[in-house]
């Protein structure tokens, strides 16, 4: 027994449990709550887990046309089937036209099951239908908003897809890039990976994230981390594929960067190791002699030797000694270095 829970708009309630009694006899297990005035149908139309609503055309409080008028408001996508004694197949016609699936006579029962199955096969259709297309426009959200280049090829690697970061990241509008070999986005020296991954996908296999480069539009090579996945048709044929790719530039030049930064600090550190130990120095004029025997300034010195920088000032006890033979701090120093 399939259970069915059912909105009856009528006035009998004899003829809401022959209605009932032949949906049971049929497979079904109805649950039913029967209405007739607008105010109770407008109630009963809140409650959203109906999957059918029977309705009568001719009752004394209430009218099927103003049901039906109802029912359309309340957005709910499920059968509305008149089942009435009323004859007329121009009442029929005017309320099909008004929204109805289906106008059935009292008298002949005969069609009222097929039209219950066929018209509740139809809104299950139309909900899937409803779910496969939100989840095609909230997965087209999350391709459009993505800052990975998202795009896809056929099988004979022709781009068909293009999302807007891919243009930022390669360079290429879609109308540029669309119908174009995906060869375009290889530099000369990857081309043998285009056919590498080719050979993958037509085996239907995913190609995981790994680092490569892709051409932009000027002809720069660009770092990338790049998924290919096969795209399949309902049989399960490969079709074509899908590529996310992540732009790794700053990555890569953060990483140049620490690296420079690194071998800077090495080097600095082998230049002050140079300046470590014992330093042959003349007691006289202070002069630094190398491993080649030569003399040095001691400040020439440890300048080649290092990334210090001398500042020539003059020190108290120097401005005491000199006091009243020079009128500059400047002439002190360079006569200090004359006399040194």
């Amino acid at each position: 027994m399939k259970p069915i829970n059912v909105l009856v708009v009528e006035d009998s309630d004899n003829d809401t449990l022959l209605l009932m009694h032949e949906l049971r006899r049929n497979g079904y297990e109805p649950s039913h709550q029967r209405v007739e005035t607008a105010a109770d149908l407008s109630q009963a139309l809140r409650q959203p887990d109906w999957d059918l609503v029977i309705s009568d055309y001719t009752m004394p409080q209430f009218n099927g046309a103003d049901a039906l008028k109802l029912f359309a408001e309340s957005s709910l996508d499920i059968p509305f089937i008149f089942v009435s004694g009323t004859h007329g197949e121009e009442a029929a016609v005017r309320m099909m036209k008004a929204g109805a699936s289906d106008y059935i006579v009292k008298g002949n029962l005969s069609r009222f099951i097929p039209a219950v199955e066929r018209e509740m096969e139809s809104a299950r259709a139309r909900h899937v239908q409803a779910r496969a297309e939100a989840a095609m426009q909230h997965l087209a959200a999350i391709v459009k908003s993505s800052q990975d280049a998202i795009y896809s090829m056929n099988s004979d690697s022709a781009i068909v897809s293009w999302n807007p970061a891919a243009e930022k990241i390669f360079g290429y509008t879609a109308e540029e890039i669309i119908g174009r070999s995906v060869a375009t986005l290889f530099p000369l020296s990857r081309r043998d990976e285009l056919l590498e991954t080719m050979a993958y996908i037509r085996r239907g296999e995913l190609v995981n994230i790994y680092e490569t480069q892709r051409r932009h539009k000027d002809g720069q090579v660009i770092p990338v981390f790049l998924t290919t996945s096969p795209i399949k048709n309902a049989a399960g044929k490969v079709i074509g594929a899908s590529v996310i790719a992540r732009d790794i530039s700053r990555q890569k030049q953060e990483q140049h960067d620490h690296l420079k930064l690194i071998a800077e600090l090495t080097e600095a550190l082998n230049q002050t190791k140079i300046l470590t130990g014992e330093l042959p120095i003349c007691g006289s004029c202070k002069r630094i002699r190398d491993d080649k025997d030569t003399w040095w300034r001691i400040e020439t010195y440890i300048t080649r030797k290092s990334n210090a920088r001398f500042v020539h000032d003059v020190c108290p006890q120097c401005a005491t000694q000199f006091d009243g033979k020079t009128s500059s701090p400047a002439k002190l120093v360079e006569e200090k270095l004359q006399l040194g």
